[in-house]
């Protein structure tokens, strides 16, 4: 087939399923464009390059499928950096295509040159330079193969603007050959045998998940395990959904603003099934005391994972869509006994669940933030799929919000990228456009890519955006009420923005909530509207995320309040 690299571009990506991207024109991409143009291919155009990489992220997350996202060179690549960055941490798979200056101006300093490569080689899991056309679909097909296979994640493909536009005789690769890239899947059986001992011999057993099992689809295999062996559960931010929050057994979110139950679980159990998880430091608290009467057996893919942070006493290396189903084929002999000899650490739970549950100071005149959570959670009946910028409202979304199914919590967790929020919850609605997308956000956040409200309007994307204004950066300002005597240097915000304005300048529905009597009425007008939604929530500057494990403390030195 006798085409340009441009056209062999699309012709890549229908071979591998694209039905999106996401992107912004620009100099160094125009013929690939051009080439969209004329095959009407579909392409949703953000107001910044960031916004698009964030939406082909939460588009990713949201679906399973790689999110592709386009960028022209220099500047218009170096806007994806926090996006592939992002998508990095949480080993979400994007494949970035960025246009880059002819072959004879690279390494000029040529306008509009940036060697993308090197910028993003620590933030990938591997990138292209392009500057062959005959190397475009062995370039491309590689890229999608190694960022959805293995543990998932971000590769960039930098193509040299002339590439678009030499001819060639098209044909893709029909498999990958890749010297030193053998993504692990099945593992050991014998590995799975001892898991099973380790099991027999627990009395304080706990079953720690993160975000592997949302990213593998492995819920459903992970919920037939809990229920063989009746172990008390406890998640990551990143693992919230992959068991429904009201499970009898779950004990809901560790580490710092994670739930008593949680923390004290994690700091008496006698053995420690962590299953898809990075041991992050803000699930372990102070790292040498983290589970510290436990046995650890680390289920990853990835085997660099592994003893990175956490010493574990077993290594399951492999994917988790093998080895849980091979756990349970094995536990199934001794499901009854397993249940047996846990009653009392399975009552020693529930005491600390009725002993210290999750709660929060109610005002009648005050609209407490964990309300609107906890009110949005009825009306959506735990199924929407729920967005969150990233702060105190991150925070309250995981504590209050009751998730009811995989991929239903949409987050920036490794990096913490304020700004993700709106442009994910874009992308996520794109790819599940018969879903209810929600987004939860700060005053602060919204900010930083509210550009893209005006996407939301020009696809009519009916995503619902919740504002908790507090009108202060709310995570810093609480660590400065704690840590720093109550400076508030640079975290008081002005007030001065109105949400419903902006809103309404950029084609999207503008409400308000002011007062607590507002609250239902205004949610259920937003969540019936047929389009996109804005609703500006004021909330008490000064409401703070409890519990809180202070930095450095231990998991069971919890502070319940001021």
């Amino acid at each position: 087939m006798k085409m340009t690299g441009a056209e062999a571009i699309i012709e890549c990506l229908k071979n591998e399923k694209v039905d999106v991207v996401f992107g912004y024109p620009g100099g160094a991409v125009l013929t690939l464009y051009d080439a969209l143009y004329k095959e009407d291919f579909y392409h949703i155009l953000t107001k910044h390059e960031q916004g698009a990489v964030h939406a082909a992220d939460g588009y990713a997350r949201a679906t399973g499928k790689v999110g592709v996202v386009i960028a022209t060179s220099g500047p218009g690549a170096t806007n994806l950096v926090t996006g592939i960055a992002t998508a990095y941490m949480d080993s979400i798979p994007l494949v970035a295509l960025t246009g880059q200056v002819t072959v004879p101006l690279i390494g000029r300093d040529s306008f509009q040159e940036a060697d993308i490569r090197g910028i993003t080689t620590p933030i990938t899991k591997h990138n292209y330079l392009v500057k062959k056309v005959e190397d475009l679909p062995r370039a491309l097909k590689e890229a999608f193969y190694i960022a959805r296979t293995g543990r998932p994640g971000p590769v960039v493909v930098d193509i040299a603007k002339d590439v678009f536009a030499a001819p060639i005789d098209y044909q893709y690769p029909k498999e990958v050959k890749l010297r030193g890239y053998h993504p692990l899947y099945e593992g050991d059986l014998e590995t799975i045998d001892q898991v099973l001992e380790e099991l027999r011999l627990a009395h304080k057993p706990l079953i720690f998940v993160g975000g592997g099992i949302n990213l593998s689809d492995s819920a459903e295999a992970l919920r037939v395990l809990i229920g063989q062996t009746g172990f008390p559960v406890i998640s990551t931010l990143m693992g919230l959904g992959s068991i429904k929050s009201d499970h009898p057994q779950f004990l809901g979110m560790v580490g710092m603003h994670g739930t008593y139950a949680a923390n004290m679980a994690t700091t008496e159990c006698d053995l420690m099934l962590g299953i898809g998880v990075r041991f992050d430091d803000r699930v372990t608290g102070f790292l040498s005391e983290f589970a510290p009467k436990a046995r650890i057996i680390h289920f990853d893919i990835d085997p660099a994972e592994i003893n990175k942070n956490v010493l574990v006493h077993l290594r399951v290396p492999g994917d988790i869509k093998w080895s849980i189903p091979a756990l349970s084929e094995r536990v199934k002999e001794v499901a009854g006994g397993l249940q047996e000899q846990i009653r009392a650490w399975v009552e020693k739970v529930r005491f600390w669940q009725r002993e210290k549950p999750l709660t929060y100071e109610q005002d009648p005149e005050l609209v407490m933030p964990q309300k609107v959570v906890e009110k949005v959670s009825q009306l959506t009946q735990g199924d929407a799929v729920i967005v969150t910028d990233v702060g105190q409202h991150q925070m309250w979304v995981a504590q209050y919000y009751g998730f009811q199914n995989p991929r239903s919590l949409l987050t920036s967790g490794g990096l913490g990228t304020m700004g993700y929020g709106l442009p994910a919850a874009l992308g996520a609605q794109c790819g599940l456009p018969d879903r209810k997308v929600i987004l939860f956000v700060g005053d602060g956040g919204i900010m930083m890519n509210c550009q893209e409200l005006a996407t939301a309007a020009d696809y009519n994307f009916p995503v619902k955006v919740l504002i908790l204004n507090n009108q202060s950066l709310g995570m810093p300002a609480q660590w400065q009420r704690m840590f720093y005597g109550g400076r508030y240097s640079h975290t008081s915000l002005k007030g001065h923005t109105d949400f419903v304005k902006l809103a309404e300048a950029m084609g999207v529905t503008g409400l308000r909530v002011t007062k607590p009597e507002e609250l239902d009425i205004v949610l259920e007008e937003a969540l019936a509207a047929p389009g996109p939604v804005v609703v500006d929530i004021r909330i008490p500057e000064t409401a703070d995320v409890w519990p809180m494990v202070p930095p450095g403390g231990r998991l069971d030195q919890m502070v319940f309040g001021r």
